[in-house]
Order: C-alpha cells, then sequence, then structure tokens
C-alpha cells in the first residue's frame, strides 16, 4: 500500500471520506422520514429523485471537469450534498423531501466522479485494482458506520440531529488543503458522453451486470427497515462485508484479472436477495446480507476496474460517470420500482422477482459475451 498512497492520494481518500459519510448517514433515514407521510411509495420516490438526479450529474460530469477542473467539480459537489440537508428540518413534507434529494443527488454525483477518476489516474496501473480497492474502503467505512448509525441515531436523538450531521460532514471535505485539488494529477481532455460510453462494446457487459447488483442495493437500503427486525445490525452486516469484499477483489483482481469476478458477484448478490424472501426470519435476513454484501463489493470493484482497463487515461473521467451511471440509475431504478411493486405484491414476492431479474440478465449477458469478455483477465489499454 505505501507504494502507491501519496500525500495527493490521501487528500483526495479523506475528502472523499466526509461526502460518503454524508451521503450514507441520510440513506436510509430519508426514506423512512418520507414514509411516515406518503407510504412506501415515498420512500421509493425519496431514494428514486436523489439517484435520478445523481445520474444527470454524472453524465455533465466529464464536460464539467474538462472545463472547470477537478478542485471546481468537487467544491460545487460537496456543497450541493451538504447544504440542501439542512432544509429537511424546516418541514416532513413529501414535496420538500424530493427537492431535497433532487439537489444533493446532484453534488453526490459529481464527487462520486472526481473521487474515482482520480484514485485511477494516481494509482500505479499494475496496482489499480488495490487502489480502488482502498478507494472502496474510503467510501465503504462510512456505509458501515454512517448507514446503520443514522438510522439508530434518527430514533434516539431525532431527525433533525441526522440531517444536521450529514450537512456538516459533507462540508468537511471542502476544509481539508488541497483534498479537492489534487494538483499532481492531470485533467480530462476528452468529454465523451457518458450515454455513448456506457452503451460502447468495451463497457457496456460489465456496466450492465454490476447495475443489476446496484438495482438490488437500492432495495435493500430503502425498504429493509420494513421487512427486518435488525436493521442496524442487517445494514451494518451489509455494509461491512461489502466493503471487505471490495478491497480483497481489488487485490485478488491485480494479480489474476478483475473481469472473471464479475459473474461470481452478481450471482452471490442475487442468492442474498432470495434469501429475503423469507422476511419475517432475522436469521434470513443476516445471511442474505452477507451474501449479497459479498457478492455486491466484489462486482464493484471488478467492474470498475475492468472499465479503467479498457480505457486510456484521458477518458477516466468519462468511465468513472458511466460506472457510476450504472450504479445510481440501478439504485434509483430499484428503489423507485421496487416501491411501486410491494405496494401491489407484498415484499417476499417483489425480492423473489428482483432475485430472479438479476439471475437473467447475469446469465443472458454471460452467455451473449462468452469467455472472451468476462471470464479472461483484460489486458491494460494503452495510456494516452
Amino acid at each position: 500500500m505505501r507504494v502507491f498512497l501519496s500525500r495527493t492520494l490521501v487528500l483526495v481518500y479523506l475528502a472523499s471520506l466526509g461526502t460518503a459519510t454524508s451521503f450514507y448517514a441520510l440513506l436510509t433515514v430519508v426514506p423512512i422520514h418520507a414514509m411516515a407521510s406518503a407510504g412506501e411509495v415515498g420512500a421509493g420516490l425519496a431514494t428514486g429523485a436523489l439517484m435520478l438526479s445523481t445520474v444527470a450529474a454524472e453524465v455533465a460530469a466529464p464536460g464539467l471537469i474538462a472545463r472547470f477542473g477537478y478542485r471546481g467539480v468537487f467544491a460545487a459537489g460537496a456543497v450541493l450534498l451538504g447544504l440542501p440537508a439542512l432544509a429537511l428540518t424546516l418541514s416532513p413534507s413529501l414535496a420538500v423531501i424530493l427537492a431535497v434529494c433532487l439537489v444533493r443527488g446532484l453534488g453526490f454525483g459529481l464527487v462520486v466522479v472526481v473521487g474515482s477518476a482520480l484514485v485511477a489516474t494516481l494509482v500505479p496501473a499494475e496496482r489499480r485494482g488495490e487502489g480502488l480497492g482502498v478507494y472502496g474502503i474510503v467510501i465503504g467505512v462510512p456505509s458501515i458506520v454512517a448507514l446503520p448509525l443514522g438510522v439508530w441515531l434518527a430514533d434516539r436523538i431525532g431527525y433533525d440531529a441526522v440531517f444536521v450531521a450529514g450537512a456538516l460532514s459533507a462540508l468537511v471535505g471542502l476544509a481539508v488543503p488541497g483534498a479537492s485539488a489534487a494538483r499532481g494529477a492531470r485533467s480530462v481532455s476528452r468529454a465523451r458522453s457518458v450515454p455513448s460510453a456506457v452503451w460502447s462494446g468495451a463497457l457496456i457487459r460489465p456496466a450492465i451486470v454490476f447495475s443489476t447488483t446496484a438495482m438490488a442495493c437500492g432495495i435493500v437500503v430503502t425498504f429493509l427497515p420494513a421487512v427486518s427486525g435488525m436493521v442496524e445490525v442487517a445494514l451494518l452486516v451489509q455494509a461491512f462485508t461489502a466493503t471487505a469484499a471490495r478491497w480483497l477483489a481489488g487485490r485478488l483482481g491485480d494479480r489474476y484479472g478483475a473481469a472473471r469476478q464479475l459473474v461470481p458477484g452478481a450471482l452471490l448478490s442475487a442468492a442474498g436477495i432470495a434469501a429475503l424472501i423469507v422476511a419475517g426470519s432475522p436469521v434470513a435476513a443476516l445471511v442474505g446480507m452477507v451474501l449479497f454484501g459479498t457478492g455486491f463489493g466484489i462486482a464493484q470493484n471488478a467492474s470498475l476496474t475492468a472499465m479503467y482497463q479498457r480505457a486510456p487515461v484521458s477518458s477516466y473521467g468519462t468511465v468513472s460517470a458511466a460506472w457510476n451511471f450504472a450504479y445510481d440509475a440501478g439504485i434509483g431504478a430499484g428503489a423507485a420500482g421496487f416501491g411501486v411493486l410491494a405496494a401491489h405484491t407484498g415484499f417476499p414476492f417483489g425480492f423473489g422477482i428482483t432475485a430472479a431479474v438479476m439471475l437473467l440478465v447475469t446469465v443472458l449477458v454471460r452467455l451473449r459475451t462468452g469467455k472472451a469478455e468476462l471470464s479472461r483477465p483484460l489486458s491494460p489499454a494503452p495510456q494516452s
């Protein structure tokens, strides 16, 4: 680890830690807050709105980075992610909640694109999987701590305190000297559109497989509180296993190839969601979260590393945006769609349909691409 860590990279990690803490602290708390006044549909809309604007920001991010640089885009993202959370203390109405989610999503979309692109640029190619794995730990620790802690604190000291804490943690990144500037990194020189990047032959297959696991993640973080009596523990287990698996997958991917890990990760994720069909069982929920978290962490690192391996350095901003586009579009679609589905059919049937869709998409992509794509290591793309 000491080989690729530099002062600039450490500062990027610290800035990302602050913004990730803000995001995860409110990720489940806000849907619970919305559910009190608007039911399951309101909860799904809250997460869906957050992810919709996140995706919109990710589409625009490469062009913004090329024009304003990493520092300006990160700073704007941190402010948009943090300050609107304070408005949640003023009104519990669904309209206010959705407006705040839309603005915060814009901020989150910007900071995640900048963070991932900088890490990929600053880490040597032969250690990229490990560097991205460490980045996964940095943004995963808040999911381990802040995600369940936010729910726990909201129950005991109130929602307003969590909203204020979320606002402040996003702005902490701005106080880290030089963290958002990353002066040693090269700037983005190609602002290729994200939709065209995602739909290119080189990126679409890992993006599609990973997006199905992200869809399930959106369902888990939004609706697990409604089906599990041990929600804090279950969220903690899911976040911990995902973070550990993401780091380990990075180390193993550098040695054996990242792409071959993608299908096993997706299948483990589907198995974890299938376990939630037994919605009233705490044991099933915990087992499901171990399986899902492990598979989700593997799929995160494997898909992102494989996509970077297929692109030159000058396109890293676009690759980061494309991967985050697949991530957050999946989360938003999963949360919003599952909210409508569960309202009509109930949670067990919804989890079964979700697991089946994940399995079907993974199998179809695997059959379509064959061994040439998802089961062999990829050679790094020429650097330019």
